[in-house]
């Protein structure tokens, strides 16, 4: 396979998983993607985030989040976030500083 078709294709298989988080499965909360995964959608917008400052484009976690998510985080939160129970709370430390703090020490 060549680089570029390659490339086309990964792109495909991001923006299908974009699809499924973001349409398909808006009942999967963060918090129990973080805990089990060890991302989120969070972390997939930074990670869209860092890919464009690396390429010498300027853009912040607030307008990634609203590129990755089709709307601004409040919005979401709004329309889609449910509470989460202490223990899952708890468990979400956890995973972040074992997944997220890493990535940034």
């Amino acid at each position: 396979m060549d680089k570029q078709t390659q490339i086309e294709l990964e792109a495909a298989a991001f923006r299908r998983l974009r699809q499924h988080l973001m349409e398909d499965r808006t009942d999967v909360q963060n918090i129990d993607m973080m805990n089990l995964a060890g991302f989120c959608r969070n972390c997939l917008s930074r990670w869209y985030q860092e890919a464009a400052n690396e390429r010498g484009i300027e853009m912040g976690k607030s307008e990634a989040r609203e590129l990755f998510y089709g709307m601004t985080m409040d919005e979401w939160k709004a329309n889609y976030q449910t509470d989460a129970s202490a223990e899952k709370q708890a468990a979400f430390q956890t995973a972040f500083a074992d997944n997220v703090g890493k990535e940034n020490s």
